[in-house]
């Protein structure tokens, strides 16, 4: 029997003949990355981090967060695009997009997420009265469905995930799962034994869109218990990324736990050597593989920076999850069992899907909602914003966890800088 550090030094020489591949073909243009495409494009565009620094990674941590901070420091208000929709007169009568606020909640969470509704309706939603699908593999007792009705002010759906599809497969080998959990512990990563957290970032990388209930929106705002709000959005957010074409919206980017992801790139390369017309021209091929500030992770992560939106906020279009290129890749990485043997999560699924697979220029960073999942803060110099310190981020023994500064450093157009 093959041990698991031998078959991940397989994968690892395999990912370097098919990233020498991959960039053969983009550099060669035999994939017509650039064809037909009005994004902006400057040159050839590599899937390789070709950025240079003499700096020490401990002098980039300090630099990108002195960046970060000056740019949460500067006055914003909301996005200059001139279409936001204002809150209508009449929310009952008002023409939503078609969306859903959208959370996964046990029952003995009641508390802690109304909590976090109560904050959402306060600065949003009851100026505009959107739906709220709330998700649970068991179903919702009657106090739960009682109590949240009395805080939203949008129709509320109670649904129960498909036990099939919540479960992990039958094909997952449980004694490589056994020894791949051990090892994942001694490692100290978060979650490691806990089968309901790698089934629930299996779901949401794999399946949520899907649903039946999903299935009749296209938009969503996904949020999650115990979380804080802290600033008024007086425009419509989904008709925001409707109107103007955004596909994925977040607020804080991290990096991930290098030891949760050790084969998730080399396994993408795997599946973009057989699908490199999948690839988008104007990807954030950066975000994903910066090797200055944490080059130790990029290392054990096999190539990948461990860069990822953190998605337990997330503003996204369903329909790009419903698409051939990110259902295609995603089908393959759970045919190959890695968020059991590993763990990987939604947030670098997620994110390595967007920026492969989308538009960098349709992807929003909005710095004009306040928020806080402990122990990171997104708190801008906003007038509208109450209840954190500006440009507030996190802990200085996490500064270097921050990947907000390479998305502005690396993906973002002026444009997209100015839009606040």
């Amino acid at each position: 029997m093959v041990s698991i550090p031998r078959k991940i030094a397989r994968l690892v020489a395999f990912a370097l003949i098919v990233s020498s591949i991959l960039l053969v073909g983009v550099n060669t243009g035999g994939w017509n990355l650039r064809a037909g495409t009005k994004s902006r494009v400057s040159g050839d565009r590599r899937l390789v981090f070709s950025h240079k620094s003499s700096k020490s990674p401990q002098q980039i941590v300090e630099e990108n967060y002195k960046t970060l901070q000056e740019i949460l420091k500067k006055p914003i208000h909301e996005p200059k695009t001139g279409n936001l929709v204002r809150p209508p007169s009449d929310p009952n009568r008002y023409d939503r997009a078609n969306a859903t606020m959208l959370v996964l909640v046990r029952n003995r969470e009641l508390g802690p997420v109304v909590r976090t509704i109560k904050q959402i309706e306060a600065k949003f939603n009851q100026k505009f009265h959107y739906p709220y699908v709330f998700l649970n593999e068991e179903p919702f007792t009657e106090r739960f469905k009682e109590t949240i009705q009395k805080h939203v002010s949008g129709e509320a759906f109670f649904e129960s995930i498909d036990k099939a599809i919540w479960e992990q497969p039958k094909s997952i080998n449980l004694r490589k799962q056994a020894d791949a959990m051990q090892q994942l512990e001694t490692e100290n990563v978060g979650y490691a034994k806990l089968v309901s957290y790698h089934n629930m970032c299996r779901y949401y990388s794999v399946n949520f869109y899907n649903h039946p209930r999903l299935q009749q929106f296209r938009y969503y705002w996904r949020f999650e218990p115990g979380t804080d709000y802290y600033c008024d959005l007086d425009y419509d957010v989904f008709k925001f990324m409707q109107m103007n074409e955004k596909t994925y919206g977040f607020v804080i980017a991290l990096y991930d736990v290098e030891q949760s992801v050790k084969t998730l790139w080399p396994r993408t390369l795997e599946f973009l050597a057989q699908h490199p017309d999948y690839l988008h021209p104007n990807g954030a091929y950066d975000f994903l593989l910066e090797n200055l500030q944490n080059p130790h992770k990029t290392l054990t992560a096999n190539g990948y920076s461990t860069c990822h939106f953190w998605s337990n906020f997330e503003i996204a279009d369903m329909d790009f999850y419903r698409s051939k290129p990110y259902s295609d890749w995603v089908n393959f990485l759970d045919s190959t069992g890695g968020f059991y043997y590993e763990r990987w999560g939604d947030a670098p699924v997620h994110s390595v899907g967007v920026s492969l697979f989308e538009d960098r220029d349709k992807i929003h960073w909005f710095r004009d909602i306040g928020y806080k999942h402990q122990p990171y803060t997104l708190c801008s110099n906003r007038p509208s914003c109450a209840g954190c310190k500006k440009a507030d981020f996190t802990y200085k023994h996490l500064r270097d966890q921050n990947c907000l500064t390479n998305w502005w450093n690396y993906e973002m157009s002026e444009d997209q800088k100015n839009i606040y």
